[in-house]
């Protein structure tokens, strides 16, 4: 199976839709980007975010933003929310009895989260767990490589988990890696995932930033910004 991808403010996106994103990524080892604006806003600024995404066996559009973004220049790409692509992946890796590792979150979150994952899906086999706040990333490294994952959750937030499965892949080039953001805090039942007629009308972002306001200044100017910019690079500007 090959890629297919276009071309979105200087990034690749590949234009798989869900069911065949999560085939080709189980037969593929490397690193999942799940792009949205606020991390090409960011990867404009920061060149070594910029060659990740670019250096990264998937892209996928996690977002509202990117898939009006990639339909101003032309392309009908729908998108993949990381969350969901990440629990496939957890259910198909799982049922086989493949090794996953999770390195994120609070400690409490990542071992209720797990412990919430187990309860759902019996075969699963977790080898390695590591909560997000530790300083020393070589003895995580360390540890990740001994446990020898085929699959590995990182819920750091970006760009450090884009920066640490970067590292990581090196070590463990045959394992699929792929970063998930608040993604844990969701498993874990902590936080509520938006209602089910938000995510389908593509306003997870409002619902949630109207449950957590302080998002609202990571969110704006970002993305208008960030449409103005499709803008002029759709009239070539």
């Amino acid at each position: 199976m090959e890629r297919k991808t276009v071309k979105l403010q200087g990034f690749n996106v590949d234009t798989f839709d869900f069911d065949t994103a999560v085939n080709y990524a189980s037969t593929k080892g490397g690193q999942i980007v799940t792009i949205n604006p606020e991390m090409i806003s960011c990867a404009k600024k920061n060149k070594h975010l910029a060659e990740i995404i670019n250096n990264a066996e998937l892209v996928v559009p996690d977002g509202i933003g990117v898939e009006i973004g990639l339909k101003i220049l032309g392309h009908k790409v729908r998108r993949i929310a990381g969350i969901e692509l990440g629990k496939r992946l957890v259910e198909e890796f799982g049922k086989s009895g493949k090794r996953i590792a999770m390195v994120g979150a609070k400690p409490e979150i990542i071992q209720k989260a797990s412990e919430n994952l187990r309860n759902e899906i019996k075969e699963l086999n977790l080898v390695y767990l590591q909560d997000g706040y530790f300083k020393d990333d070589e003895r995580v490294l360390s540890e990740l490589k001994n446990a020898s994952p085929d699959l590995v959750l990182v819920a750091l937030g970006s760009p450090k988990q884009e920066e640490f499965i970067s590292k990581a892949k090196t070590l463990l080039p045959k394992a699929l890696m792929i970063g998930l953001g608040g993604s844990f805090d969701v498993w874990s039942g902590v936080v509520e995932r938006a209602p089910e007629f938000y995510r389908k009308a593509g306003l997870e972002w409002l619902y949630r930033t109207i449950k957590e306001p302080k998002r609202f200044k990571r969110i704006f100017p970002t993305l208008p910004l960030f449409m103005l910019s499709v803008l002029k690079e759709k009239l070539g500007a």
